[in-house]
């Protein structure tokens, strides 16, 4: 969705940030601003500052700082769109689409009526359920066994799904309202089409998006059968690999104290909460996501995540490792908490106390070391083998890091362990990318020379001479291909399609999969810096026009590459948004093409020594094929 800077300076000007901030912060006049205790940080006095004269609000103890939509954005959690959707409901003015046909407006229309609805729906649910809560003393007798107070069930709206089969139908007047089977609430018999409760004799957890809106539920058995906790199904406002339980509740205090504790169940969360930990969060019966990460850093930049310590939970543990990897910059903590086997956190703070748990969260694994632990697993590092293999474990996790000071210190530490000199191991590393790289290009000529091919983007490149000058193949000047080679037209690649459509067509990146973006960003450079960049302006200001895009580039070192692109004929393409829909999903699955094509590759070399290489081929060929298959219906050929 793109939204046109018109209405952005219509919308500031209509709103007032000191109404916009006092919703969430108590403020008093002070002088000619109005001054408050800052909701990003914990302080005992006050020192955030908001201007009516300036619509601006600042924080002098943190820094924190922007305009009414950067406040919901940083207070709530919001996406930039989501932002300005709520401060123009606010304003009583509908959002304006760039670019957008009147099909396109309808369907947007219908999907955030159909949002609203089933939020409604779950929402009365959730009251019946707490109503439900003191009525059943079993459920009651339960939570206090647990240590559970009023004041905590209340907070987390912690109800009781009765034992009966059509309980809800006393709080649905239209309990065969499609609604209710939509949003997870009644099952549909598939042979009788009988319609019936589907959380029955449960401690009901509501689960709430960062806006606060019920989204879903878990239900907890109070006694042993199995399956001891059920989820809400996927549905339209619930999607399990996006939300986690308790970040709406846990805001302020992950402020406060500074970090987030991601734990492993619903009870992890009440009870942490309950002994004073405030700012634990929990996945929904799912492994950890990068989009469980993304979400988790527009509130803290201190990520702990905690497991236990049996074989399950070391296996969470490397999933959430590699969910976390793209995001662990300079300036991030991610750290991995593992308590003894016999414990959860909830016994290890009854059994040691608050201060014994604090202190083992302040000693968690850092990423670094974890990252070197996962990597030397089942590796014999006192002999040549095991260090080759933990050499070969780590290229993949220490790619996926995003570059910096980490990056480049680890990758002196891998060095180290595998007895090897660290230009010999980047070397190495680099060589390994760039040969797959090269077979996966040799379909598809590109503008680019081989040597700005990397290893995860951002491998320390080695120096070569232009004009008798030494020069790093990652200088932003290297970055700058030129347009035209010998006096010819440089060949366009899939790079170069994939970035044309997205800086012209922007709204497109926030309908790609996780796979996608991994493909364009995996991109060599300068490609997949670009794309890296277009990802970022996403998150912080959401999808804008090529206009803003070109300021926003000014002096970066992808801006030549951009204003190639963009300069040259056709560089946006018209048509109507589904034709280019197409276009743009062909070029990326020619992409996936080729990647799979060089694995393949890789699998057919690893057949003589790896018994699961076969396997895995057999995979690769298969999505290949499918793949394939798919773009020829998007081309109609």
């Amino acid at each position: 969705m793109s939204i046109p800077a018109s209405f952005l300076q219509e919308l500031l000007a209509r709103v007032d940030i000191v109404d916009v901030v006092g919703r969430y912060v108590p403020l008093k006049k002070g002088g000619a601003n109005f001054m408050g205790l800052c909701p990003f940080h914990g302080e005992k006095s006050p020192s955030f500052s908001v201007s009516p004269s300036k619509q601006f609000f600042h924080c002098f103890g943190c820094g924190k700082n922007g305009n009414a939509i950067g406040f919901l954005m940083e207070h709530s959690g919001m996406g930039f769109v989501e932002a300005v959707q709520e401060l123009a409901q606010s304003a009583g003015l509908t959002v304006p689409q760039e670019q957008s046909s009147a099909q396109d407006r309808e369907r947007a229309a219908a999907a955030r009526h159909k949002h609203t609805s089933l939020s409604e729906v779950l929402e009365k649910a959730s009251e019946a359920y707490q109503a439900r809560l003191k009525e059943a003393p079993r459920a009651i007798d339960y939570l206090k066994g647990r240590g559970v107070s009023g004041a905590i069930a209340k907070h987390y709206g912690l109800g009781y799904a009765p034992e009966g089969w059509r309980s809800l139908a006393s709080v649905f007047a239209e309990y065969d309202n499609p609604l209710l089977q939509e949003c997870g609430l009644v099952i549909v018999g598939e042979d009788d089409g009988k319609r019936y409760d589907r959380f029955r004799d449960r401690i009901m957890f509501p689960i709430r998006n960062v806006k606060g809106e019920c989204i879903g539920f878990g239900g907890r058995v109070l006694g042993d059968e199995k399956p001891k906790y059920l989820n809400s199904p996927e549905t339209p406002v619930f999607h399990k690999g996006q939300e986690l339980y308790g970040l709406f509740e846990a805001r302020q205090a992950i402020r406060q104290q500074g970090y987030v504790l991601v734990t492993e169940g619903y009870m992890d969360v009440v009870a942490l909460a309950q002994l004073g930990f405030g700012n634990a969060v929990a996945t929904l019966g799912t492994a950890c996501t990068p989009e469980h990460i993304h979400k988790l850093f527009r509130f803290t930049e201190h990520v702990v995540f905690s497991f236990d310590g049996d074989s399950a939970g070391r296996r969470a543990a490397h999933k959430a490792l590699q969910a976390a990897l793209p995001y662990a910059s300079d300036t991030r903590s991610i750290k991995f908490l593992f308590l003894p086997p016999e414990h959860d956190p909830d016994s290890f703070i009854r059994s040691h106390g608050p201060e014994a748990f604090a202190r083992h969260v302040g000693q968690a694994l850092p990423l670094s070391r974890f990252l070197v632990e996962a990597a030397s697993q089942g590796c014999d590092l006192g002999q040549s083998e095991g260090r080759a293999q933990m050499a070969a474990h780590a290229q993949p996790l220490w790619q996926a890091l995003p570059d910096g000071v980490l990056k480049r210190q680890l990758l002196g530490e891998l060095a180290e362990l595998a007895e090897i000199d660290t230009r010999d191991l980047a070397d190495l590393w680099a060589r390994t990318t760039a040969h797959a790289g090269a077979r996966t290009t040799s379909t598809a000529p590109s503008h680019q020379p081989s040597h700005t091919a990397s290893a995860g983007n951002t491998r320390p490149a080695q120096p070569r001479r232009v004009a008798g000058v030494q020069r790093s193949a990652h200088t932003p000047a290297a970055w700058a291909t030129p347009a035209v080679v010998r006096g010819r037209q440089a060949p366009v690649s899939r790079a170069d399609q994939a970035a044309r459509l997205l800086l012209a067509h922007m709204p497109f990146l926030e309908e790609l999969s996780h796979d996608d973006h991994d493909a364009l960003c995996s991109q060599p450079a300068p490609h997949g810096p670009l794309f890296a960049w277009l990802e970022e302006q996403l998150h912080e200001h959401g999808p804008q026009p090529w206009a803003a895009l070109r300021e926003g580039l000014r002096g970066h070192p992808c801006e030549a590459l951009a204003l190639r692109l963009m300069d040259s004929p056709h560089a946006q393409p018209e048509g109507d948004w589904a034709e280019i829909r197409r276009e743009l999903r062909g070029v990326l699955n020619r992409i996936h093409i080729e990647r799979i094509k060089a694995q393949e590759t890789q699998a057919i070399a690893a057949l003589a020594n790896d018994p699961e290489a076969a396997q895995q081929l057999r995979a690769l060929q298969a999505r290949r094929l499918h793949l394939e298959a798919q773009t020829r219906m998007v081309s109609g050929g």
